[in-house]
């Protein structure tokens, strides 16, 4: 076996970039009354930017000739994928539930797969329909533990609005991709983004400061904010766009589905949760909707 090719393989790295954002998810709603959600949106990108910039400041001083010919591409990317999409979220996270939290974020895909077939003419078949619609009902069968009627019992909260707005945000980011300089290198294109993304948060994170929000520093907060820097921010966005240039938006979106799955295993790993039927359904339908959807070749 090809250990390199094993550990490059763009379904390997998507499962891991999901992973890490589970974990996201998570310590976003964990924080929340520790940490004021532009803050914790700041300093996650702040502590992302030290820790990558020693790597990636030589690679963007080399590349500076393609940064400033791309600088509005670039732009964009770090607004939609870095300030808005974690800021809009953790906003959220503040006043909706973990399940409205986890519903929205689901909607992801379909973003995906809808501005990829409305900007880019990407095909829309049957399987990905099909695919779609299985994952949906296996994410809705996990969280309302097989009892599907709850759905229509669930309270729109404020934080919904703003969830969805950062799923939005993050679903442009992804089919935007296409548009990433080829000539760019990965390390570079991330810590330029990240660069953007951390000025771009910078004025509402001291309007928000100057408004009374204080940080309530502990090592669970700070443990948290490393967490938050290095594994969902520099890692999974590494993964993430390098899976994206490989398989395509709509293909690589699929992947969010299994937020739900891995919250369960990690529950029953780490909290010894029982993991019942219903959870077992539910992931047998999201594998079943990835599967379909990756039948198809064009992204």
């Amino acid at each position: 076996m090809n250990l390199k090719k094993f550990f490059l393989s763009p379904y390997l790295l998507l499962g891991m970039a999901v992973l890490f954002w589970s974990g996201n998810f998570i310590l976003g709603r964990g924080l929340h009354d520790r940490v004021p959600p532009i803050a914790l949106s700041f300093w996650r990108w702040l502590t992302a930017l030290m820790m990558i910039l020693p790597f990636a400041l030589w690679p963007m001083l080399k590349q500076r000739d393609v940064i400033f010919r791309y600088w509005k591409q670039l732009l964009v990317f770090g607004l939609l994928g870095v300030a808005g999409f974690s800021t809009l979220v953790y906003i959220g996270l503040k006043t909706t539930t973990a399940t409205n939290g986890v519903l929205l974020n689901t909607t992801n895909p379909v973003f995906i797969i809808l501005i990829s077939h409305v900007f880019l003419k990407h095909h829309l078949s049957w399987q990905r329909v099909l695919g779609v619609a299985l994952a949906l009902m296996g994410v809705a069968v996990i969280v309302t533990q097989g009892d599907l009627a709850l759905l229509v019992k669930l309270k729109l909260h404020q934080g919904d609005i703003y969830v969805l707005a950062g799923v939005l945000s993050w679903a442009m980011y992804s089919v935007y991709l296409h548009r990433r300089p080829p000539e760019l290198t990965q390390l570079a294109f991330v810590g330029i983004t990240v660069l953007i993304g951390t000025i771009t948060i910078l004025p509402f994170f001291l309007w928000e400061l100057a408004g009374g929000a204080m940080t309530i520093l502990s090592p669970t907060v700070l443990g948290g904010i490393f967490y938050l820097a290095l594994f969902p921010s520099i890692l999974a966005y590494i993964f993430w766009n390098h899976a994206v240039a490989q398989v395509g938006a709509s293909k690589a979106g699929l992947s969010i589905y299994l937020m739900p799955v891995f919250g369960v295993l990690l529950s029953s790993l780490f909290l010894g949760e029982a993991i019942h039927v219903f959870h077992m359904t539910g992931m047998a339908l999201i594998f079943a909707g990835i599967y379909l959807t990756n039948m198809q070749k064009t992204p």
